[in-house]
């Protein structure tokens, strides 16, 4: 969402004047081993700048998750989206948690770069579609054809590499919302996974657990029921 302005010069310039605040271009989406949903502005009927029915439908499907995933999402991708509902005067979304790759990847990691692409490089799951930069965007508010169809198929990837990439940090979230609450099971709060191991135990400063090792994706978890500890002696 790029702001149109006049400026006096090139380099390091005050605005002097807004044209046109930014507006949403495009979006993409997938559920989880489920269905992708890519839409631009290419695909309603509206005028140049007019984001409403995009917007909207962007609106619509977040309200049906429990969890957004986005790579940078708490810092950009949601507080953008937020700025267009309230903008259209579209109410906040349904509840939901969110969980940040990039804020994943820079506690639990030391990775040379923590950008998309340089992850996905990284562990081996793909890369970002390359494409011509700012000119790219700028076709796109042309109505170049061309210009959409890769647009579209640089967001699609984008979404498929941010999930493979999910995939891979998954077991290492320790604050990941319990997806086996979500889905009504007793299994591994990460994947949801019913496949658990009883891995020994663990101690806190009050008593013990039992550790569970998801044998689907890798977490580690531990039961809800603490035992006291009764046998520790000086």
């Amino acid at each position: 969402m790029a702001n149109r302005a006049f400026v006096w010069g090139k380099y390091e310039q005050d605005v002097i004047a807004y044209i046109q605040e930014g507006y949403m271009l495009s979006w993409s989406a997938k559920w989880l081993d489920g269905k992708q949903i890519t839409k631009g502005l290419c695909d309603y009927r509206c005028k140049p700048g007019d984001d409403r029915l995009l917007v909207k439908e962007l609106h619509d499907l977040v309200s049906q998750a429990d969890v957004l995933i986005a790579h940078n999402g708490d810092r950009f991708d949601i507080k953008k989206m937020n700025t267009r509902f309230i903008y259209h005067g579209l109410p906040p979304p349904e509840p939901y948690k969110s969980i940040d790759t990039l804020k994943v990847a820079k506690d639990k990691f030391a990775f040379n770069s923590n950008k998309l692409d340089d992850l996905g490089n990284f562990l081996g799951v793909g890369r970002k579609v390359k494409h011509p930069g700012f000119d790219l965007w700028l076709g796109c508010e042309a109505g170049d054809e061309a210009s959409w169809h890769l647009m579209k198929k640089y967001n699609k990837q984008d979404v498929l590499l941010l999930e493979r990439i999910y995939l891979k940090l998954r077991p290492w979230i320790t604050n990941h919302p319990n997806t086996a609450v979500l889905s009504g099971v007793s299994g591994c709060p990460n994947c949801g996974s019913i496949h658990l191991q009883s891995r020994g135990q663990g101690i806190t400063k009050t008593g013990t657990y039992q550790r569970y090792h998801c044998q689907s994706c890798g977490g580690w978890s531990k039961a809800t029921k603490v035992e006291k500890v009764t046998n520790i002696t000086n």
